[in-house]
């Protein structure tokens, strides 16, 4: 299965998109012409959560700080990741945020990469164990077509790499939405079951990644609310245990909307 169908005539779409375009792109409107995909790959999950080697993939753009960032005036977007060790301080991470706020992952690092929570849940016996490294890329990226061609294929063999069984996928920004569907459905049909946080339904379901878990937040902290660890937590609990018992490509609406509305209500946090 096509990770663009008719990439053909999106290609052509597109290059008439930038032709009409000058100067750098920061912002996408309705011209854009976003990915409209009718089918979805999926793989049943075989192994039940606590005991999947599970890898986290954000689009957030992260770096090492000290390390080559990413390209921030590239107009296709840069097609590049970064590996980064899983147990690492949010200090030493840097954010290129096109796209999206960074102020709530700077604040608080867990809203973007919830990397504290998925250890959390390893030492509880949710997941069987958080990679020890995640992969970080920059997913502002208007060509969606060379994103497909040029790093989907590269980070599926990293994937191989670290024996990985299944793969939790967060966006930061509208078309970062776009671009980690099309990384789930790459990596769907290289034979790994994938989950995909969303804020933003309708893209993800034009997109058609294979499994993707939905409730009303924003972009820039798409795991939870900074300092919200409670929120975080049920985000991806919630999510996650979706994995297995899914047997169809779907979006899936997640409760934890009417929860917060609920402790907001108390005063809770």
């Amino acid at each position: 299965m096509e990770i663009i169908e008719r990439v053909e005539d999106w290609r052509r779409g597109f290059a008439d998109w930038k032709q009409g375009k000058s100067g750098s792109i920061e912002e996408l409107d309705d011209s854009y012409p976003f990915v409209k995909n009718r089918h979805a790959p999926f793989l049943p999950a075989r192994r039940a959560l606590p005991m999947l080697n599970l890898a986290l993939i954000s689009s957030a753009g992260a770096y090492i700080d000290g390390s080559q960032p990413f390209e921030a005036d590239n107009s296709d977007g840069d097609t590049s990741f970064r590996e980064i060790p899983s147990e690492i301080e949010g200090e030493d991470l840097q954010f290129v945020a096109r796209g999206y706020d960074p102020a709530s992952v700077r604040e608080d690092l867990n809203c973007q990469l919830p990397l504290a929570r998925l250890f959390e849940f390893q030492q509880n016996g949710i997941i069987g164990q958080l990679n020890s490294v995640f992969w970080s890329f920059q997913g502002f990226a208007p060509n969606a077509a060379r994103l497909a061609d040029e790093m989907i294929p590269k980070l599926i063999d990293r994937l191989a790499r670290y024996e990985i069984q299944a793969a939790l996928l967060i966006p930061a920004s509208r078309l970062c939405h776009q671009s980690v569907s099309l990384v789930a459905r790459g990596i769907e049909e290289a034979g790994i079951p994938t989950m995909t946080l969303s804020v933003d339904r309708d893209l993800v379901e034009d997109v058609r990644p294979p499994r993707a878990a939905y409730y009303d937040g924003k972009f820039g902290a798409v795991s939870g609310q900074a300092n919200w660890p409670e929120q975080q937590r049920r985000i991806l609990d919630e999510a996650l245990r979706l994995i297995e018992p899914m047997d169809q490509a779907a979006v899936r609406t997640l409760s934890v909307d009417i929860q917060s509305e609920v402790q907001k209500s108390r005063g809770e946090r």
